[in-house]
């Protein structure tokens, strides 16, 4: 990834039957998906572990250029609470190293809950680090990771803060710490993960994001899936 380049998907790739011109066949859902959208949020991996081979597949099925954005496990992030999990990262980054140089990103979500605690959070990045060279997207949802110390200590070490819309805290609606990646996750407004986006809020959005390519690319993800109403916000804010 460089300076310049955009990314724009969903978390997940099912196509919704309403969708079924406008995303058409032959071919899997992720074949047809990747033939209008250049990247994925993969959701699924929070939730259980896909086999090595998985992601080989997911990577054969979709053409050149095209990057995977991997959600990290929640036994790692929120049962563990990135504490003691050094084989569980290990088990991970060779689950996900199937996609080869697809992978363009690990997605690091916090539960709410979880406060800024720097040591433990950075022991965790280190580990993380060590096991592949995947940029990293980090999610926390905390009062106490949106201060100007907690972005400096995420730019120190080349983590990049999620915009997140609705915000969950004051300042969580703009990227943060390292300038490397703009990383945007829209979950869907006012109603979590099922209100549509309309033009008005996607021409903002594209706004924002021409101007954050002048230094950095840029990935939106529409995680409003639950109505099936992220496919279409993806598709129109690529057509603007």
């Amino acid at each position: 990834m460089g300076r310049g380049d955009l990314f724009v998907g969903t978390a997940g790739w099912s196509v919704a039957s309403r969708y079924a011109e406008a995303v058409p066949g032959p071919g899997t859902h992720l074949e047809r998906y990747a033939r209008r959208l250049n990247a994925v949020e993969i959701n699924s991996s929070f939730y259980r572990a896909h086999q090595h081979k998985t992601y080989e597949r997911w990577a054969q099925s979709t053409p050149e250029g095209f990057r995977f954005s991997v959600k990290v496990s929640k036994a790692i992030t929120h049962e563990r609470a990135l504490v003691d999990c050094a084989s569980l990262i290990d088990a991970f980054a060779s689950e996900v190293a199937g996609l080869g140089e697809k992978l363009g990103v690990l997605l690091v979500q916090l539960p709410r809950s979880s406060k800024a605690d720097r040591a433990t959070a950075g022991d965790f990045f280190d580990q993380l680090r060590a096991v592949g060279d995947a940029t990293i997207a980090f999610e926390p949802r905390h009062d106490d990771w949106f201060t100007p110390e907690a972005d400096e200590w995420l730019a120190e070490r080349q983590i990049a803060r999620v915009a997140a819309d609705p915000a969950p805290a004051p300042g969580a609606d703009e990227p943060g710490g390292w300038g490397g990646l703009r990383y945007y996750r829209w979950h869907g407004s006012p109603r979590l993960y099922y209100s549509d986006y309309d033009e008005a809020a996607l021409v903002s959005l594209r706004k924002r994001v021409e101007e954050d390519l002048a230094t950095a690319p840029a990935w939106c993800v529409f995680d409003n899936t639950a109505s099936g109403a992220a496919l279409g916000n993806a598709l129109t804010f690529t057509g603007l």
